[in-house]
């Protein structure tokens, strides 16, 4: 039987993994200058959470979730994304009621939507995000979005565009929603059949509508803009006037909306630009949500957050040409010659690894010749040698595979020498 991965997985094999290692290094070290902490959440949680959390009128939820009856009759979901799961364990484990607020954490993990696979859109993949939990001041919303464009642009991204939008506090919301219905209510039947539900549900979610995005009724349709009140106003102002005073550029989308039911205030989207990238050009999003820490329990807090595919951020990275400094070669390799340098250099290698240095050998009892060769597919910068003579004498020989240059010395000065050489020489 010829077992293959499901469809929409894949497999990170070696050669890629390195990539995806250091990417999640990269970003976790700009989550430690941000001051954020990591998190890890269950994979699976409560279907309850995500139909609370994330909305009941959402794609997500109707439409894609991975949802089983556990043993015990529970209804378990893969989690589909990272908010929910996070405001979860703040609320479950009173982080709110820690000293040091407001909660600022970050977060990697797989996600798990049933949708239709696609380039970089598949059914597990894996996202990273960021949640600031327990301030509403605009200047955590544009330190968010700062983050968000530092994370591709530490990594040599440069084709990106920042979009923003306000979808307001609740009263601005209520008075959008009234002006969508009455808009969009005379063209109910010429919308797909998503939107006329959506209509009735969630009016804001027409306008994220992939299959009546151009019908003319859209580009008609009152922004939400219009409808903010004066305290709204004034909030997306003051998110503009941080982004203006760190020179971070911007473009702002009356149209922007996002696809969960929990956003208000502001919304945001990183397009890239980059020829070839593909015709979704959306890498990341994300927004206010105040009101969802009460939706699963918790006491009033509002929050901000966004996460990323590693996935299309790796697919951005090829379309820019961009080549992470990923370090495939191998410190050292161990050739031996003869049985009794072959069983010394066990030993031998498990002391160079003790002291922190990367080495291998040879597990197929090839020749010397054969040997070498590995070393060189390896990209070894060092080869140590080893014979019987050279046990017998208490010696090993040591070649730098970049200069040519080839030392005797004793085992005991191995590890310093070593140590010394993959340092630089200095």
């Amino acid at each position: 039987m010829n077992i293959k991965a499901p469809r929409g997985t894949q497999d990170i094999l070696p050669g890629d993994s390195e990539k995806w290692q250091y990417v999640e290094r990269t970003l976790g070290d700009l989550c430690r200058r941000y001051n954020y902490k990591e998190i890890r959440t269950p994979v699976f949680e409560h279907t309850e959470l995500f139909q609370r959390g994330v909305g009941e009128t959402t794609d997500i939820v109707q439409k894609e979730m991975y949802t089983f009856e556990d043993k015990g009759g529970r209804s378990i979901t893969l989690r589909p994304e990272g908010t929910a799961s996070v405001v979860r364990s703040f609320v479950e484990n009173k982080v709110h009621g820690s000293p040091n607020q407001p909660t600022k954490l970050y977060y990697f993990g797989p996600m798990f939507r049933y949708e239709r696979p696609q380039q970089g859109r598949t059914r597990q993949f894996v996202q990273f995000g960021i949640e600031a939990l327990g301030s509403a001041d605009p200047a955590i919303d544009a330190e968010v979005l700062a983050l968000a464009m530092n994370a591709y642009q530490e990594l040599g991204l440069q084709s990106l565009t920042l979009v923003i939008n306000s979808l307001g506090d609740q009263e601005s919301r209520d008075n959008h929603r009234n002006a969508l219905i009455n808009h969009f209510d005379p063209y109910r039947d010429e919308l797909c059949e998503d939107c006329q539900h959506r209509l009735d549900q969630n009016p804001l979610r027409v306008l994220d509508c992939k299959k009546d995005r151009n019908h003319p009724a859209m580009e008609s349709a009152p922004s939400i803009l219009e409808h903010l009140n004066e305290e709204s106003q004034h909030y997306f102002a003051q998110v503009q006037t941080y982004l203006d005073d760190m020179g971070i550029d911007y473009v702002i989308d009356p149209n922007l909306v996002r696809g969960l039911d929990y956003y208000n205030h502001t919304a945001f989207e990183i397009m890239s630009n980059a020829e070839g990238f593909g015709a979704i050009t959306t890498l990341n999003g994300g927004g206010r949500y105040n009101g969802l820490v009460e939706e699963v329990g918790g006491p009033e807090t509002p929050g901000i957050g966004f996460a990323l595919s590693i996935e299309r951020l790796l697919m951005a990275l090829e379309a820019e040409g961009v080549a992470l400094p990923v370090d495939d070669e191998l410190d050292c390799y161990f050739v031996t010659m003869g049985s009794k340098a072959d069983e010394a250099a066990v030993r031998l290698i498990y002391e160079l690894r003790k002291a922190g240095i990367q080495v291998d050998k040879d597990y197929l009892g090839r020749k010397v010749k054969a040997q070498f060769k590995s070393a060189d597919r390896l990209k070894a910068k060092q080869v140590i040698m080893l014979g019987d003579d050279e046990l017998q004498a208490g010696n090993v020989n040591v070649k730098n595979m970049t200069s040519g240059d080839q030392q005797e010395m004793k085992l005991d000065e191995l590890v310093p020498y070593l140590k010394h050489e993959l340092a630089g020489g200095e």
